[in-house]
């Protein structure tokens, strides 16, 4: 996705819209007309002058169906998008008082916007109506989570980019209402929520609404049509709910790092190139979620990277399992006895394969290597698996686990370098000193024990959709 253009920025629109339908308990196809009519009376709400925009931690606030009414006099339809970014109030630390760590990449700026409706001026009083209807009714109130990108570069003028989001606010609503009318049930009205996703085959977020009560696997033939439409492979997952894009201005709610490799630069070998995992991960190590498990844990924390992989990139719906959970998974399989739950032992890339096949349903490739000086000579066989696969490699040799991430091969030379993520780091989730201080690395050939052996395990992806 051609995101990470200088010039490029995201505008995201949000707020809540508010649904109302009665509908008749016995007619199904005037049940229908109804919730096409609620969502209409929405579309023409989101086109009225009450409608206001406001930018998120500013004081600024446009009207854009009001001629572009804006409460500062130095914004108008002619401002750039990119000026925009001099009005965020924003901080320049985590709230502990350290500076925040640059990325050493592009992030693509993201301009956060909400919606509201402007109360009315009071009108003249006047008589009410009231008639009487003798008829069962069911009335449906719910809050529609509106949620609208569009990708624009730091030039483009703010009052066309605003066009776009009434445009893409219009365009929900209508997919809302097909998704709704798709999925309801007599009177039982789904929730529609959208998500966006970043394609290989679109410069562009897509945006993609799914009913809230329809799990992933109900949605499978739905998903399939979009591939279609997109032509999008098969063989592997780009629209299940875990794979929506995750905006950089969002922290993770769950306190893991995501993908720190993403802040190192590439190292400088003649005539190599990088291979590096795919998709996106979370860095487990020593001593995270009040668990003790420093000298022991590491081949478990390599393991719980590789199991957010799978998870991250829509493969599966449970959660990272926990070390009591990996040493029940092989009792359970006959690897250990009953007495291996709960202690303190060792696990090896033997048992990583044996636990992502039996709780993820997840094949994997071994690799023998029976010493560590010869390593670099497994540059192709791993280029191609985090070509072709993509996933993180566990390596396990003597005591010590670790997970690769990728390496940097020159066919023509040999020469190596490879992409460590360390487990056996202790500390807290301080990107700066995670990566300033080697944990997550590029590490030569005599990082490893050269007299030591090697499994290494090599998960493979599954052909899923």
């Amino acid at each position: 996705m051609v995101l990470v253009d200088d010039g490029a920025m995201i505008l995201r629109l949000g707020g809540g819209l508010e649904f109302l339908c009665q509908l008749d308990v016995s007619d199904a196809s005037q049940r229908q007309l109804e919730v096409s009519r609620s969502f209409a009376d929405l579309r023409s709400r989101v086109k009225a002058e009450s409608l206001v925009f406001s930018l998120t931690d500013s004081a600024l606030f446009i009207w854009p169906n009001k001629s572009f009414q804006a409460s500062l006099d130095d914004v108008d339809e002619s401002t750039a998008c990119g000026e925009l970014l001099q009005y965020v109030r924003s901080e320049d630390d985590d709230g502990g008082g350290k500076k925040k760590k640059k990325d050493k990449k592009s992030v693509v700026p993201v301009v956060n916007l909400r919606f509201m409706m402007e109360i009315t001026e009071p009108t003249e009083p006047s008589a009410p109506c009231l008639y009487r209807e003798n008829k069962k009714h069911h009335c449906i109130r719910m809050v529609l989570p509106m949620d609208c990108v569009v990708t624009v570069r730091s030039d483009e003028t703010f009052g066309s980019s605003c066009k776009r989001l009434l445009r893409a606010l219009s365009t929900q609503l209508s997919e809302m209402e097909a998704v709704t009318l798709r999925h309801m049930k007599d009177t039982d009205v789904p929730v529609p929520r959208p998500f966006h996703f970043s394609l290989p085959t679109s410069t562009e977020l897509v945006t993609i609404v799914y009913p809230a009560s329809v799990d992933d696997k109900g949605l499978e033939s739905f998903r399939k049509e979009l591939h279609n439409r997109f032509e999008l492979p098969d063989d592997r997952p780009y629209f299940r709910r875990s794979n929506a894009f995750h905006f950089p201005d969002e922290p993770y709610k769950d306190g893991y790092l995501r993908n720190p490799h993403n802040h190192l630069n590439h190292p400088n070998i003649e005539g190599a190139k990088p291979y590096l995992v795919q998709g996106v991960y979370s860095y487990h190590h020593y001593m995270q979620d009040r668990m003790d498990d420093n000298g022991w844990g590491c081949a478990y924390r390599s393991l719980q990277t590789i199991c957010s992989w799978f998870r991250q990139q829509g493969y599966m719906e449970r959660t990272v399992p926990t070390h009591k959970e990996i040493q029940q998974a092989l009792v359970d399989v006959g690897d250990k006895p009953a007495a291996f739950v709960g202690s303190r032992q060792w696990i090896g890339s033997i048992e990583v394969q044996a636990v992502l096949s039996h709780l993820l349903g997840v094949t994997s490739k071994i690799l023998f290597v029976s010493q560590g000086s010869e390593l670099p000579s497994q540059g192709r066989e791993l280029a191609n698996h985090f070509l072709t696969e993509g996933t993180p490699v566990m390596i396990g040799g003597g005591v010590l686990a670790h997970t690769i991430l990728g390496v940097a091969w020159s066919e023509t030379s040999g020469q190596i370098r490879f992409l460590i993520l360390d487990p056996h780091y202790t500390g807290g989730e301080d990107l700066q000193t995670i990566t300033d201080k080697g944990w997550c690395g590029w590490k030569g050939p005599e990082f490893w024990d050269q007299n030591a052996y090697y499994n290494l395990c090599l998960p493979q992806r599954p052909k899923a959709i």
